[in-house]
């Protein structure tokens, strides 16, 4: 949700909340505006669960404080005793969202000094008209649809930006690579996903983890290529192999794209493999740790292409 989006929620489910509460006759009719506006969240699912707790919340503290009043009277020993109690079994319980909405109602009944089912009742009104507004207001989450697209789009592209420098330094043997575009591709992977993980948990019925598990292999492989730009950056000389690398980075690019399978990919690369096994033995110690190296770069660069292939077997019917 939106700082924006969330901010008139809030504003309004207080707004409406009061009136309501002031329609109904209810004492301290502001206590209704301030449960909506602490009960309006970031998604369906998080409201639902508060509000869930907090009714639990509300019987046994109201359930407490009669106790505590009956034993003590409407003083500040009766209002610890019931601090003293409510706390721990909220906690103990995991229901602890609810205690300063619901103590603010248990004072009402210090004020009234009474527990009477009218004073009990209208509490109960506050407590219900409060978490139903912001149920309401919370039931409607603007779409993210064209969002999540515009990640999708902004990742490939980074993606295919680094693939295409990669081939650059192997055609020009000069590894120059300071892994600025995978350190700022992180942190829009890092967006993106915190972005699916509320998305997901908008969804109450039906949930799919695809746009999750997307972003997750992209997050997978952009920490390959990180592993990769270490490994450019020792190559500062051509040679036969780097060229043919270069090419396989180049095509991988040109088949980055979410709905390629890129199989075509992997039998690219068990051949430059093969190419690689059976060519000449190096002949000096800096051509042996270049061939390992290229090596070691083709190898990521197979993981870096099968993490994609396994997600598109996964998710080939969505």
């Amino acid at each position: 949700m939106g700082s924006v989006e969330r901010t008139l929620k809030m504003t309004l489910a207080t707004i409406v909340a009061i009136l309501i509460a002031y329609q109904l006759h209810l004492d301290y009719a502001m206590s209704a505006g301030i449960i909506a506006l602490l009960s309006v969240l970031d998604t369906r699912k998080s409201s639902l669960v508060v509000a869930r707790n907090r009714l639990l919340s509300f019987f046994l503290a109201f359930g407490i404080a009669m106790m505590c009043f009956s034993l003590f009277g409407f003083t500040t020993v009766g209002f610890m005793c019931y601090l003293l109690i409510i706390i721990p079994l909220l906690y103990h319980f995991q229901i602890e969202a609810g205690l300063v909405p619901i103590t603010v109602l248990v004072t009402h009944l210090i004020a009234k000094k009474s527990i009477a089912l009218p004073i009990l009742s209208n509490e109960f009104m506050l407590f219900f008209v409060g978490t139903s507004v912001a149920l309401l207001f919370n039931a409607y989450m603007g779409p993210q649809d064209q969002q999540i697209r515009y990640y999708h789009q902004k990742v490939e592209s980074d993606l295919k930006g680094i693939l295409y420098r990669f081939e650059s330094f192997l055609l020009e043997g000069k590894g120059q690579n300071e892994g600025l575009l995978i350190k700022n591709l992180d942190k829009i992977l890092d967006e993106a996903l915190k972005l699916v993980y509320r998305e997901r948990h908008n969804q109450l019925f039906q949930q799919t983890n695809y746009q999750v598990h997307y972003f997750e292999m992209r997050r997978q492989q952009n920490r390959l290529l990180g592993q990769m730009a270490i490994n450019v950056n020792t190559l500062m000389r051509q040679s036969k192999e780097s060229i043919l690398l270069s090419h396989l980075f180049h095509e991988t690019a040109c088949q980055l794209s979410e709905q390629n399978p890129a199989l075509t990919l992997i039998d690219d690369i068990e051949q430059l493999l093969e190419t690689f096994r059976h060519g000449d033995l190096p002949q000096t110690r800096e051509e042996f740790e270049r061939r390992a190296v290229l090596f070691q770069l083709l190898q990521d660069l197979e993981r870096f292409i099968l993490l994609k292939v396994e997600f598109y077997q996964d998710y080939q019917n969505d």
